[in-house]
């Protein structure tokens, strides 16, 4: 499991995110469940364009660059969407719709990878 930290605003914003780094859980990535729960993500490395077809219920999406700086956020994107393609993201971070607003995460700030025994991961170069 990965904790995803807003380091520019000091705040979790998923405590049990996932990583998809292999072919097959990239193209999985959120497909099949029924809801992103508090706390949950999925981080997704490497990725800079994601779609929500077959998908549920809406997210919230982060764009994240090597160096750990949120380049484009996307709230509640709903089922069915696509986004645009990203070329400053290193990898994508889905979140339960609301989480973006919530914590006032946005473009610029920096987040921080880590795994629950506190070692610093190999995602978006950090």
């Amino acid at each position: 499991m990965i904790e995803v930290y807003n380091t520019t605003r000091g705040k979790v914003l998923a405590q049990a995110a996932t990583r998809a780094n292999t072919l097959w859980s990239r193209m999985k990535g959120l497909l099949g469940r029924e809801e992103l729960g508090e706390g949950e993500g999925l981080v997704i490395d490497p990725c800079n364009a994601i779609h929500t077809f077959f998908m549920r219920f809406p997210i919230d999406v982060l764009f994240v660059d090597r160096g750990g700086r949120i380049v484009r956020t996307v709230e509640r994107l709903r089922p069915f969407r696509v986004t645009g393609i990203v070329f400053a993201a290193q990898c994508v971070v889905e979140l339960p719709a609301g989480v973006v607003e919530g914590t006032a995460t946005s473009v610029g700030d920096l987040v921080e990878f880590s795994t629950r025994s506190g070692m610093a991961s190999e995602v978006a170069g950090t």
